[in-house]
């Protein structure tokens, strides 16, 4: 791999990462509510 280009790529791509994580675990304010979708 040839790593990032640029710091605003980097972190835009590992908050993406980390926000799936969170939904995993339950944490993120909408993963635990079955009744809205991620779009709501």
């Amino acid at each position: 791999m040839l790593g990032f280009k640029a710091m605003d790529s980097a972190r835009v791509i590992l908050g993406g990462i980390e926000m799936i994580h969170m939904m995993r675990k339950g944490q993120a304010k909408y993963a635990c509510n079955a009744q809205h979708s991620l779009a709501e």
